[in-house]
């Protein structure tokens, strides 16, 4: 085709369009085409629709974005987008989707906002470039500029066209949870235009109608744009509740067909309804309604709707609203946990149980996960021992039971459970003496077993090392008969575990003097004091040693037992969050109905330490040689973690406020959604509501880089003063933050009393192995709690007259003034015709915080 100059000339469109096709087969076939590029641009500039999309066809499919024709095909585009000719426009926004390189971006970024919003833009013309632009922005962000066609962009949800609407609802759901004060106005038209799909019939939207369901694809689309938003305001929120109930309503109706299009079609609308009434979490009614029609789905025949019901369930039970109302379908739960065939439903149902447990029914779900565990797949069985950890733990009321219970899993899924799970049960024991006993007693009886899994000898190794005294009155349980069982399982075990029988021994030459002989025998002998491994040739010449020539006192000093482990973060839930990766239901762990439910292991849970030091594992320390005093206590953590752990490292001291942290928090004085601060790695925004005593805060996590954040921990800092005045709820974020990824932590505030201060929000994470510290002001004031009341301005001045009297007097001294001054500052200075609650409550607000540039103030 391009053997000469007079060749090209002889060949016309057709001929050209038809050489192109053949090149364009070929490639399909898998051959490399490295020709014919020249004659596809030329068919761009071709007036007949096949030419030119052939040949708009063959550039979408085989030139890159590295092609020395990228600018004469730009060049083309432009002439077919400029030519206001629908069917050219259409091929054109098409191939720059198809390509969406970054050089095209760069090209059109700002022209097909132009074209999308114009008057004179044909419908089908609108689609296209909207999912043009919905293309371009997912490839290059930082090339669409937000502009003038944002606010117009928005009232393309009215459109009479459903298509257009579709199309850029797309759009504006990815924008928006980018920008979302940008498109919040988008808030009441989704809802009007939702209400009219809705409340529609059938036959009103006819070519949009699926089986039945109309406009299914627009309505999944509107509920999902709603849910970057919080609740809307009352008015608009009734008219979203009525679609809601009306969604809820239908699939209680007998199906229109027996087609599986028609169900697929109405529970995708479902199921994204409940998913933004989940979001809101704000409408009880509508939360059980919600939990009652997943309960139905939970039976169905079909697999893929048993386990979106109970993947939808494990988030309904973080409600405070629903979680009674999840806790019935406790039977159906487990049942399928025995039953189903699928392992991935399965897994949903663990996930459900772990979600709905509390203190009522824990015993019950801890006894099912540890009878599914004996079968279960070996791909979820760690995940089910972390979790059976963790409740076993926290709804412990009877520790002896906790014992049992990790003594349970030990025996039947030894190789999955970790060294944090067995390292947790010595904590506990060694920091509650009322339990010492049992767990000595009980993993005595665990051992004479024929078969005892390794992790069961180290517990009963460190146990009965620190309180085998408790039991040795008993002639069955004796000092020699404990040390010869212990003994029996040493030539079974790896060299960690028998470094750790070693101690055990030493520590008995401590605790039974009368064995001491037959201790120092088997120290003694070659196999320990020339064994192959280093560190067990070590310790036995020591311990030999030290058994040799110390006293009795010193050997008492030494070999005393363990103190109190201090109370830290769990590691055991960091663990299974890392696992199971962000977004699932460990994440939702702290919103569950047990709220009040302490910590255990102590009395009360203990803040983190604020050392760099951590403490080392049981088995290298046995001895408590290198235990260190307490440190000193810092801030009080967030309620991140329902475990405490003396394996994980304690955080850092926490930073002073970032730079212009108190120039953003001015900013938000006025407003409740932004960026609260921004630096070359980090990005924070919020977006939060208030009413009444009661506020919702979001709070997102932005990695600007392309490097993991790791042991991302963001913390709220609050003094005892402000903690008594208000309340706040975390609900934890992931540790591991992608990079370029987004995540979300909410935060529920109760404003209790009037305060003055704000709490402080301290984010530590590692970026690049460096440790990163940032602290910033958290945008919580007292007027986000205010409520506007408009009154005379007679009956206002009358209520404050009736406080006090007071004179401006104060005026130009240099004390501070009285609030009370304040307020009668603004009297004089303000003209009281229409004076309201609203303007006295910003002057309060701008004395409190010495934000005031009233009179009195100055």
């Amino acid at each position: 085709m391009s053997s000469s100059p007079q060749g090209d000339k002889a060949l016309d469109g057709y001929s050209k369009k038809k050489y192109v096709c053949k090149l364009l087969f070929i490639f399909l076939l898998g051959h490399d085409i490295d020709f014919g590029h020249m004659e596809a641009v030329n068919l761009l500039s071709s007036n007949r629709y096949t030419e030119k999309q052939i040949g708009y066809l063959f550039i979408s499919v085989l030139v890159n974005s590295n092609s020395e024709l990228i600018r004469l095909i730009n060049n083309a585009i432009k002439n077919d987008l400029a030519s206001r000719n629908p069917t050219f426009m259409g091929l054109a926004l098409h191939c720059i989707a198809n390509v969406g390189s970054r050089e095209m971006a760069e090209a059109f970024a700002g022209e097909i906002p132009k074209i999308l919003v114009a008057g004179d833009t044909m419908d089908s013309v609108k689609q296209s470039a909207a999912l043009c632009l919905l293309r371009l922005y997912r490839t290059s962000p930082d090339l669409v500029p937000m502009g003038d066609w944002t606010s117009r962009v928005v009232h393309l949800l009215n459109d009479q066209h459903l298509g257009v609407v579709t199309a850029a609802t797309s759009l504006i759901t990815t924008l928006a949870q980018k920008n979302p004060e940008e498109f919040k106005t988008s808030v009441s038209l989704a809802v009007s235009r939702l209400s009219r799909i809705v409340t529609s019939a059938s036959t009103d939207l006819q070519d949009y109608t699926y089986y039945f369901v109309p406009a299914p694809w627009l309505s999944v689309k509107l509920l999902r744009l709603l849910q970057c938003y919080p609740p809307p305001d009352p008015a608009v929120r009734g008219r979203l509740t009525e679609c809601l109930e009306t969604i809820l309503n239908k699939a209680q109706e007998p199906p229109k067909s027996k087609k599986v299009q028609h169900s697929n079609a109405k529970n995708a609308v479902l199921f994204e309804a409940i998913s933004l009434i989940i979001h809101h979490d704000s409408e009880p009614n509508l939360l059980v309604r919600a939990c009652n029609q997943l309960g139905q789905f939970l039976q169905h025949r079909e697999t893929n709707l048993r386990y979106l019901a109970l993947e939808s369930m494990c988030t309904l039970a973080s409600s405070e609203f629903s979680h009674e109302a999840v806790k019935t379908h406790i039977e159906t739960v487990t049942n399928a946990l025995k039953t189903e065939r699928d392992v991935s439903v399965r897994q949903r149902a663990v996930d459900l149980l772990y979600a709905m447990c509390d203190r009522s029914n824990a015993q019950q779900i801890v006894a099912e996960m540890l009878s599914y565990l004996e079968t279960a797949d070996y791909s979820i069985r760690e995940e089910i021992v972390l979790k059976v950890a963790i409740l076993a733990e926290k709804y412990a009321v009877d520790y002896t039971w906790y014992v049992d219970t990790i003594l349970n899993l030990i025996r039947i899924a030894g190789d999955y459970v970790s060294e944090e799970v067995w390292y947790r049960v010595i904590q506990i024991v060694i920091n509650r003496d009322d339990v010492q006993g049992y767990a000595a007693k009980t993993v005595f009886e665990a051992l004479q077993a024929p078969a005892c899994h390794e992790n069961l000898v180290k517990v009963g190794g460190y146990i009965l090392g620190e309180f085998g005294n408790l039991i040795a009155g008993d002639p069955r349980s004796s000092p020699l008969i404990q040390f010869n069982l212990l003994h029996s399982k040493f030539h079974l075990c790896s060299v960690p575990t028998r470094a750790l029988l070693l101690s055990t021994y030493i520590k008995f030459v401590n605790l039974f003097p009368e064995v001491k002989t037959t201790i120092q025998d088997v120290l003694r002998s070659d196999s320990q004091l020339k064994n192959a491994d280093v560190e067990l040739q070590q310790r036995a010449v020591e311990y030999l040693r030290l058994s040799t020539v110390a006293s009795t006192d010193i050997l008492a000093t030494v070999l005393e037992e363990m103190p109190p482990f201090p109370e830290r973060e769990s590691s055991i839930l960091a663990k299974l969050k890392k696992k199971k990766g962000p977004s699932t239901v460990t994440d939702l762990e702290e919103a569950k109905r047990e709220r009040s439910a302490d910590i255990n292991g102590g009395p009360e849970p203990a803040p983190a330490s604020a050392s760099a030091t951590s403490t080392p594992s049981p088995s290298a320390d046995l001895l408590g040689l290198g235990a260190a005093p307490p440190a000193p206590v810092g801030p009080p953590p967030s309620s991140g973690g329902l475990l405490v752990d003396v394996f994980s490292d304690s955080p850092s001291a926490v930073a002073p406020l970032a730079p212009g942290s108190e120039d953003n928090f001015a900013r938000f004085v006025c407003k409740n959604n932004g960026v609260l601060f921004e630096n070359q790695l980090l990005q924070i925004g919020l977006k939060s509501e208030f009413r009444q005593n009661l506020g919702r805060m979001f709070i997102f996590y932005g990695n600007k880089t392309s490097t993991q954040f790791l042991s991302f921990t963001p913390t709220l800092i609050c003094s005892d003063d402000l903690r008594a005045n208000l309340s706040l709820q975390t609900k934890p974020v992931d540790p591991t933050v992608d990079g370029g990824a987004q995540v979300q932590q909410v935060v529920n505030i109760e404003c209790v009393s009037d305060f003055t201060e704000a709490p402080v929000l301290n984010i530590q994470f590692r970026y690049g192995g460096t440790f990163q510290n940032v602290s910033v002001k958290l945008p919580i004031t007292l007027n986000k709690f205010f409520q506007p009341t408009e009154m005379a301005s007679q009956d206002f001045f009358q209520r404050w007259k009736q406080l006090s009297k007071c004179t401006d007097s104060h005026c130009g001294q240099a004390r501070k003034p009285s609030l009370r001054d304040c307020v009668n500052c603004c009297q004089n200075s303000f003209n009281p015709q229409g004076w309201s609650i609203r303007l006295v409550c910003l002057c309060i607000f701008l004395h409190l915080y010495h934000l005031s540039s009233l009179p009195c103030c100055k």
